[in-house]
């Protein structure tokens, strides 16, 4: 359907709906964006864990790309350190300091800047 009819919809209409019923809407419309968490095979987990290792081991920083529920999220970190255990990885956001607990699970891709 083309979005200029749905938000045509919307403005059409919105007057008569009460605030709660357009934040409903909204939602509904965010869950039609919503992206599949993609399925990795093997290597590419390995090739991530790989990354990560090196990364740790040469103080290297790296954009880390995360999967977040609806969308993906990039960073540019350093690694701290990784707890395959609790399957987190730890890092510190390049230029912000802040620090970061990942979930490995989370992790699509990994490379070197």
């Amino acid at each position: 359907m083309d979005n200029r009819n749905r938000d045509r919809g919307t403005i059409k209409w919105t007057s008569l709906m009460l605030p709660e019923h357009v934040e409903m809407v909204k939602k509904v419309w965010e869950e039609d964006k919503r992206i599949q968490r993609p399925i990795l095979d093997e290597q590419q987990k390995d090739e991530i864990s790989f990354i990560l290792q090196r990364a740790l081991h040469d103080s290297l920083p790296i954009e880390i790309k995360i999967y977040n529920g609806f969308d993906f999220s990039t960073y540019k970190v350093k690694t701290n350190g990784l707890d395959y255990i609790n399957g987190k990885v730890q890092c510190v956001k390049v230029n912000f300091n802040e620090k970061l607990n990942l979930n490995i699970e989370d992790v699509v891709e990994v490379r070197v800047i």
